[in-house]
């Protein structure tokens, strides 16, 4: 199922949705851990970050009583499983993974189920059925990127793909929509792909090795942490700047509107908030607490575009990332939306 991206979501922010009844089963003395693959970009951190603040006023409100994260020293499957391991034996209750593999975790996550805890999973889910999954349309957000490149480009161009960190499901699936983009859209070809990790510095170096055997480029199709990295590439390089989609870095978003304000350059962005994990809590909170929840959920892209930008950046902290923040009358919203096949509610701009 797709998630329809952007401008959608604001007219059914509007539209009024009834509010959904949270959940209200005792959960103050239930403990939900965090597991985490990879803390090596500015998404992760601020994911990282989003986790923290929501995690500590629940705990101070007596909702929960503890709620850590933990982070594999590599971004290795077998690590995070024995991480996940130590979890059921120190007796957690929930446990929100952002998984390295949707596969290779799955042995783990069915011991952790089978022990009686509750698995949530978002970002990079997991397959395996006892858990649970909160899904982006990561391939939605691929195509959605030569969806706007066909209207500012209507005669197709050379473009340059920047993918993410190979191996996880996120990187397959964003590759995976802007190839059906392409395909959807006649004149547009792949002339070359770089894996750029979602870190600028890595998508610079490796945009500014493959750009010398590259013809003219019109547009790069970007994954998020990568936007600026290849603008400082093709600069380095003399080459003319392309239109390059952002991924809703701070340094990204501040290059853009230099570049508006010098000469009018115009693209978009878009990723998912980094507050998703805010999401991946309430839900297993949500859970503890009694609620029906149907183990697929959906959650919006954060799309910034033109007329939008200043806004935006000033939601963006300085070498964060743009954000929302999810509360659990939101997922309870959500939840709700999913269940009784109602749109799901915007993502949250203030």
């Amino acid at each position: 199922m797709r998630v329809l991206l952007g401008a959608a979501f604001a007219v059914l922010a509007g539209a009024g949705l009834a509010r959904a009844e949270v959940a209200s089963g005792d959960t103050s003395g239930k403990r939900i851990a965090l597991s985490n693959n990879f803390a090596g970009n500015s998404w992760r951190q601020s994911m990282l970050k989003s986790w923290e603040e929501t995690a500590s006023k629940a705990v101070k409100a007596g909702i929960v009583a503890e709620a850590p994260s933990f982070t594999t020293a590599e971004n290795q499957a077998t690590e995070q499983a024995a991480q996940i391991q130590n979890m059921i034996l120190e007796g957690f209750d929930a446990i929100v993974v952002d998984a390295a593999s949707p596969t290779a975790l799955n042995g783990t996550i069915k011991e952790a189920c089978d022990a009686g805890v509750v698995v949530v999973s978002f970002d990079g889910i997991v397959t395996e059925p006892c858990a649970w999954r909160i899904v982006i349309d990561f391939a939605g957000m691929g195509e959605a990127q030569v969806d706007y490149l066909a209207k500012r480009l209507p005669d197709g161009g050379k473009l340059l793909e920047i993918r993410g960190l190979a191996g996880v499901s996120v990187d397959d699936e964003i590759h995976k929509g802007i190839v059906e983009g392409v395909e959807k859209h006649e004149g547009f070809e792949i002339a070359g792909s770089v894996h750029g990790d979602w870190t600028q510095t890595v998508a610079q170096r490796e945009v500014a090795g493959l750009l010398p055997t590259l013809p003219k480029i019109d547009a790069v199709v970007t994954q998020g942490g990568d936007g600026y990295g290849a603008a400082q590439a093709f600069k380095a390089a003399g080459r003319d700047m392309p239109l390059i989609i952002m991924g809703n870095r701070s340094d990204e978003l501040a290059w853009w509107k230099a570049q508006r304000d010098q000469n009018g350059y115009e693209t978009m962005s878009l990723s998912i908030a980094p507050a998703a994990a805010q999401v991946g809590f309430w839900t297993a909170q949500q859970i503890l607490a009694g609620s029906d929840v149907p183990k697929d959920l959906l959650l919006p892209t954060l799309v910034v575009e033109q007329a939008d930008l200043d806004k935006w950046i000033a939601r963006t902290p300085e070498g964060g990332v743009t954000n929302a923040t999810y509360t659990q009358e939101w997922t309870a919203e959500m939840i709700d939306a999913v269940k009784n096949g109602k749109p799901v509610p915007a993502t949250p701009s203030e």
